[in-house]
């Protein structure tokens, strides 16, 4: 039997359109697979590294097993069926997970953004924030303190007189800074860190403590400020509480500090009568708003003290350690010993 050669070509062709209506229907079934059953993208970034001269293979494992793609097949069939595969550049990218296949290569292609990397060290003033800010990146002083002073952020406890001061909500962390990035984009990434991280620390109890929930956070910034040792956070608190129950004048020299044009090593006599609101040798009670932005360590004691009876501390000279008591003249005695070492 002969197969003539118009045979031979309608054989081809119907071959070549059923090849085609298959990539076709796959390319279909793959669409829709995306659009109704790939996982939502995820609000949390993960840091991704490709080396120079990495195999798609390579990269695609490893954007599957950080979540960035749902399936390494997928990614080196798209790879080698869209050609671009040799146009992925190595770099470190911020990759979300759950982000569509396109979006994936269209990044990878692209290159690297340039990323500053701003870490805000727990204490650390609105301050210290914006000059830090300004030595790395291209937000000015004045940008960020007016970005501050905008005063619409959405934050429950923040009283209405304070809502031109974030001092104590800018969240100690690092944060990734895009190019592009403004200061109120900046200012709101932080105050939503300070929300997720302190949701669970019970703010309720503050009620329990005889303060509000803002007081509570001036309290957690003077802990801060004094204290570097975990374990002493708790005893720091305790002492605060114990002495505002009492009336008597906190008497912490953080708080003349905030007080002072600069930090100083040593505060002298004359710099305990700094004429401020925020002296607490001056003035009982808490100051008018935190004097720093404290971490998730020193807000948990704030709302939660240690049960004890103490009224004083004086720092050892051994490390950063502390002596606390409840006797006055227990109190003068340690501070001699300390002072003479």
């Amino acid at each position: 039997m002969r197969i003539s050669f118009r045979g031979k070509q309608y054989v081809i062709r119907k071959r070549f359109w059923f090849i085609l209506g298959t990539l076709a229907l796959a390319v279909l079934l793959l669409a829709l697979f995306i659009h109704f059953f790939y996982p939502s993208k995820s609000d949390t970034p993960v840091y991704v590294s490709i080396e120079e001269g990495e195999s798609v293979a390579s990269v695609a494992t490893k954007l599957k097993e950080n979540r960035i793609i749902t399936s390494a097949t997928i990614f080196r069939f798209l790879a080698w069926f869209e050609g671009k595969g040799k146009l992925i550049k190595a770099g470190e990218y911020l990759l979300y997970p759950g982000s569509h296949y396109g979006e994936v290569f269209s990044i990878l292609t692209r290159g690297p953004e340039i990323i500053t990397r701003l870490t805000v060290p727990e204490g650390f003033t609105v301050g210290q924030i914006s000059r830090r800010l300004a030595q790395q990146t291209t937000i000015s002083e004045e940008e960020f303190s007016q970005a501050i002073k905008k005063g619409d952020y959405q934050l429950d406890i923040l009283p209405p007189e304070q809502k031109h001061n974030l001092e104590g909500f800018l969240f100690p962390k690092t944060y990734d800074i895009y190019p592009g990035t403004t200061a109120e984009e900046l200012v709101s990434n932080m105050l939503d860190r300070f929300k997720s991280e302190t949701s669970d620390l019970g703010w309720e109890e503050a009620q329990k403590l005889g303060v509000t929930p803002y007081q509570a956070l001036i309290i957690a910034s003077l802990i801060e400020r004094e204290v570097a040792v975990d374990e002493e956070r708790p005893l720091v608190a305790a002492v605060i509480y114990n002495r505002l129950r009492l009336n008597m004048f906190l008497q912490i020299d953080a708080t003349v500090q905030y007080a002072l044009p600069q930090w100083k090593e040593v505060l002298t006599y004359d710099d305990l009568k700094t004429p401020s609101p925020y002296n607490t040798y001056l003035h009982k009670g808490l100051p008018p708003a935190p004097i720093c932005n404290p971490g998730r360590k020193s807000i948990y004691a704030a709302l939660h003290p240690a049960q004890v009876n103490y009224l004083y501390y004086v720092a050892t000279g051994e490390g950063q350690l502390h002596f606390f008591t409840a006797d006055y003249s227990e109190f003068l005695r340690a501070k001699s010993e300390a002072q003479r070492k």
